[in-house]
């Protein structure tokens, strides 16, 4: 269990705070999140913080507020080991159906003395997810509910429930009869001279052992013959797993009759039921027992849930990485295709070399007598030349940005694709989130053409045209921009055949008006806009994923900090 980083303070305002607190708080955390990625021991995980959840709500946080409430005596076992023979036995009245059917509880009946029943019908108090009906009632009732039957025979403040079989052939049976093993002061495990060895029987007690439950076992059918070496062979099998202490009762072998045994047989078990309810100090020391025993184990079963959180919050990590990485990879295509001239093809070039060669280059070069003041009073329109040349800058431009990210977009999805996490989270979303948003064509263009705007709002700002120049030259911004946008491509690098003379000519003509070193500095602030404009492009389009993820309700790495810590608000808590 990792404390927290202000360990004083935590402790602190654990400390002041009422246990019931604590745990209500520890079981918003339990029940905050859920265990959506497919890895390995998930849904055992996932099994694991719904038994969390019903104790918490079914057993300990209606036990921490009300300590005087009854004592809850869960019978349970696999088919046919005589749970509601016994439960009949001990009330001296058939309220439990018994027969050669299997299984024959299948409805949960819980039987108290008539002065607590106001508390078992109140569906506010244990096991609150269970709707209550007073019985008697039909053996098969619909819905999860609790039939409450009344016996004086019992004395007050215990109630006995019979739990459907724990190997049931109806599933719903076996979360039932977890869900009130979780909810009980006292387990009773009721099995068979012939069964005992079982792997179910087994795994009950392990259960029970590991929950921190008070335990009672009951060994029935123990024959005549043969009967004390299968008592003794049971004692060391329940030594050996730990569970010596458990009290231990025997039925021999007898008739049934009317659904019950006859009375001398239960005699041992209703006097210990008995003595816990009647004794003040035995009843509390159950309770303290009990309920400190289960709250030890949430010192393991939380931080192991925990584990596993983390786990998923890996997974997690792991797949943004995986969407980071392809539009990553994109945006270094991109790089690539902009220095490299591959984008001075087709119409681009085709505009270019028309600029370059009639003559607008030149005119956008001017001797400066009398430019400066005409420029100031009256601004040009740029020759359909310039404008057509832009045009295909900019189209080309959003072309390479639309082109990486739908690849980038098609990689996420076949690397998701790849791993069973992945894939579940694709389910529905892959052919809308396998290519680029129907927004992203709209950003580019304003992108691009802001970019665009960058690009003259630099020369103007910082291209100081060098002194032996200055004094005899002028230039229209808007189409050197241009010039210097070829020349950031790579014109002359790619293996695209232009007119001679004409390859060096965006390099040339820029190191002649600002020198070199100023050409670097625009040059480096140019690129670093378009990349950073792309890029936020392509991390909204990474969002998408990101939402896919989150509106999956895949945890996030606070998920486990906030169970450790409510674990450990527990522990000082207590």
């Amino acid at each position: 269990m990792t404390p927290p980083a202000d360990q004083g303070a935590a402790k602190h305002r654990a400390a002041s705070l009422p246990l019931d607190e604590v745990l209500a708080e520890l079981r918003d955390q339990i029940a905050s999140f859920r265990f959506v990625l497919d890895a390995p021991g998930a849904e055992e995980a996932s099994s694991t913080q719904q038994d969390l959840l019903n104790q918490l709500d079914d057993y300990v946080l209606p036990r921490v507020r009300r300590t005087d409430s009854p004592l809850l005596v869960v019978l349970s076992g696999s088919t046919g080991a005589g749970k509601s023979t016994l439960v009949n036995t001990l009330v001296g009245a058939r309220v439990s159906a018994t027969g050669v059917l299997r299984p024959t509880t299948s409805s949960p009946i819980l039987v108290c003395h008539p002065d607590d029943a106001d508390w078992w019908l109140d569906e506010r108090y244990v096991l609150p997810g269970f709707g209550r009906v007073l019985g008697p009632a039909p053996d098969a009732v619909v819905g999860d509910q609790l039939v409450i039957m009344k016996s004086d025979v019992l004395p007050r403040g215990l109630a006995l429930l019979d739990s459907p079989d724990v190997d049931s052939v109806f599933e719903d049976h076996h979360e039932f009869a977890a869900q009130f093993l979780a909810a009980a002061d006292i387990w009773m495990c009721v099995t068979t001279a012939a069964r005992y060895a079982d792997a179910q029987v087994w795994r009950l007690l392990h259960r029970a052992r590991d929950h921190g439950a008070t335990l009672g076992i009951v060994l029935s059918r123990v024959p005549e013959e043969g009967g004390e070496e299968v008592v003794a062979h049971f004692a060391e099998m329940l030594k050996d797993n730990g569970l010596e202490q458990a009290a231990q009762f025997t039925i021999s072998e007898t008739k049934v009759s009317g659904g019950m045994l006859p009375k001398k047989m239960a005699e041992e078990v209703h006097g210990w039921l008995t003595s816990i309810t009647e004794d003040e100090d035995g009843r509390a020391e159950v309770i303290r027992s009990t309920l400190g025993s289960v709250l030890d184990t949430f010192r393991t079963r939380v931080p192991e849930l925990a584990k596993r959180v983390e786990e998923q919050v890996a997974l997690r990590t792991m797949l943004r990485d995986e969407v980071e990485a392809a539009y990553a990879t994109g945006l270094a295509e991109l790089d690539e295709a902009t220095r490299n001239g591959s984008l001075l093809r087709g119409e681009v070039l085709a505009r270019w070399q028309d600029f370059a060669g009639t003559g607008d280059l030149e005119r956008a070069l001017q001797v400066r007598a009398g430019q400066a003041g005409h420029r100031a009073g009256r601004r040009r329109r740029a020759p359909a030349r310039v404008r057509a040349l832009k045009a295909a800058l900019r189209s080309g431009l959003e072309s390479l940005v639309m082109a990486a990210a739908e690849r980038a977009a098609e990689d996420v999805v076949s690397r998701w694709r790849s791993r069973p996490a992945g894939a579940d989270l694709l389910e529905g979303r892959a052919d809308t989130l396998g290519r680029a948003s129907s927004e992203l064509s709209r950003r580019t263009t304003r992108a691009v053409s802001s970019w665009q705007d960058h690009i003259i709002e630099l020369i103007r700002t910082e291209g100081v045209t060098k002194r032996a120049v200055a004094k005899f030259v002028s230039y229209d911004e808007e189409a050197l921009s241009l010039v210097m946008m070829v020349g950031l491509f790579g014109f002359g690098t790619s293996d695209v055949a232009v007119e001679a003379g004409t390859s060096a000519v965006p390099q040339r003509l820029l190191k002649a008006l600002f020198g070199a070193e100023s050409l670097r500095s625009m040059s480096a602030k140019a690129r670093a806009d378009l990349r950073g404009r792309i890029g936020m492009l392509y991390d909204e389009e990474a969002i998408r994923f990101g939402q896919a993820l989150d509106g999956a309700g895949v945890p996030d790495e606070t998920t486990p900090v906030q169970l450790y810590q409510a674990t450990y608000n527990l522990e000082v808590s207590r």
